[in-house]
C-alpha cells in the first residue's frame, strides 16, 4: 500500500503539438465540406471529421517556461511533462499545471521565547520553488499551504534554540545567538527549512530574517542592560588604557632619573594620574609654587 511520500517523479514526454493542430484544422475543414456538400463525398465522413477534429483538439495543451504538467489517466499517475510551447498528447489523459517559478512568502511577526526563556519577535522571508512536481502534488493535500505552516514551525523551533544575544560582558563568547549569528544562523534556518518542505518535494533558495526584537513588554528592561554593558565595556577600555599609560609615565621618570619616588609618594602619584585619566569630568589641577616639602 503506498503511503504519502512514496510517489516517484516520472519523465512524460510528449508529442508536438504543431503537427496534432495542423490535422485537427485538416480535420475540421474536411468535416465542414462534407456536410455542406462541397466534396462529392456521403456526408457521415463529415460526422468522422467531426470526431477526429475532437479528439485531436482535445489532447492539445500548452506550456510555458518553468511550468510542468502532471498527466493523469482516469486517476493514475503517468509522468510529468516539463517540454514547453504547444503540445499534445492522449486525450483521455487529464493536465494538471504547476509552476516551477521562484516564490516568496513573508512570515508574520512571531512572538515566541529564546533559549534563555526570552520573549522575543521574530519574522522571516523564504524563497522557494517546485522540484518534484509529483511529490508536491499527490503527496501533499496543498503544497500551497502547507509552506506558511512550516516555515513558522521551523522559526519557533530555530528560535527555541539560541539566544536573543549573548550574557558575555566581554563580547568574545562564541555561542551562536540569534542577533549575532550571521551567515551561521541562515545555513541552520535554511537547512531546518529544506529538511521540512523536501518531504513535499519543495525546495528552499533562500531565507532571511526579516524582523528580530525583543518582546515590547521587556524591551525596556532589556535596553537598560545593553547599555549597562556598553558602559562596562567601556569603562573596562578607559582603565586599562589609564593603568598602561601611568606604568608608561613611571617608567619613564624611573628611567631618566628625573625624580626620585619613594613608595608613598608613588602610590599618590598614581592615584592622581588616575583620577585624571579615568574621571568623566574635566579636571582643574593644583599648582604648588613652593618647593616640594614646604
Amino acid at each position: 500500500m503506498a503511503i504519502a511520500g512514496d510517489t516517484e517523479e516520472v519523465n512524460f514526454k510528449s508529442t508536438n503539438g504543431y503537427l496534432a493542430l495542423l490535422i485537427a484544422a485538416l480535420s475540421l475543414l474536411f468535416a465542414a465540406a462534407c456536410i455542406a456538400q462541397l466534396m462529392q463525398i456521403n456526408p457521415l465522413w463529415g460526422v468522422l471529421g467531426f470526431i477526429v477534429f475532437a479528439v485531436v483538439a482535445k489532447g492539445l495543451y500548452m506550456l510555458q517556461p518553468n511550468q510542468a504538467a502532471l498527466m493523469m489517466l482516469f486517476g493514475e499517475y503517468r509522468g510529468t511533462d516539463y517540454s514547453n510551447g504547444l503540445r499534445w498528447a492522449n486525450p483521455f489523459l487529464s493536465q494538471k499545471k504547476v509552476s516551477l517559478r521562484l516564490r516568496n512568502f513573508n512570515s508574520e511577526r512571531l512572538k515566541v521565547n529564546d533559549r534563555r526563556g526570552n520573549p522575543i519577535e521574530i519574522a522571516s522571508a523564504v524563497v522557494w520553488r517546485v522540484k518534484d512536481t509529483a511529490r508536491a502534488t499527490l503527496d501533499v493535500d496543498n503544497f500551497e499551504a502547507y509552506v506558511p505552516i512550516q516555515a513558522e514551525a521551523a522559526l519557533r523551533h530555530l528560535a527555541s534554540e539560541y539566544g536573543y544575544d549573548t550574557q558575555e560582558q566581554e563580547g568574545e563568547s562564541t555561542e551562536l545567538t540569534l542577533r549575532g549569528g550571521g551567515d551561521a544562523l541562515i545555513a541552520k534556518l535554511k537547512a531546518e527549512l529544506g529538511a521540512r518542505l523536501d518531504k513535499a518535494g519543495l525546495a528552499v533558495e533562500d531565507a532571511r530574517l526579516t524582523h528580530l526584537a525583543y518582546a515590547p513588554e521587556i524591551a525596556g528592561a532589556m535596553l537598560r542592560r545593553q547599555q549597562a554593558e556598553a558602559v562596562i565595556a567601556a569603562r573596562k577600555q578607559i582603565v586599562m588604557g589609564a593603568v598602561s599609560m601611568v606604568e608608561m609615565a613611571l617608567e619613564g621618570l624611573k628611567e631618566r632619573g628625573i625624580i626620585d619616588l619613594n613608595d608613598e609618594r608613588r602610590a599618590s602619584m598614581v592615584s592622581n594620574l588616575l583620577v585624571v585619566l579615568c574621571g568623566e569630568t574635566e579636571v582643574h589641577p593644583i599648582i604648588n609654587a613652593g618647593s616640594l616639602y614646604q
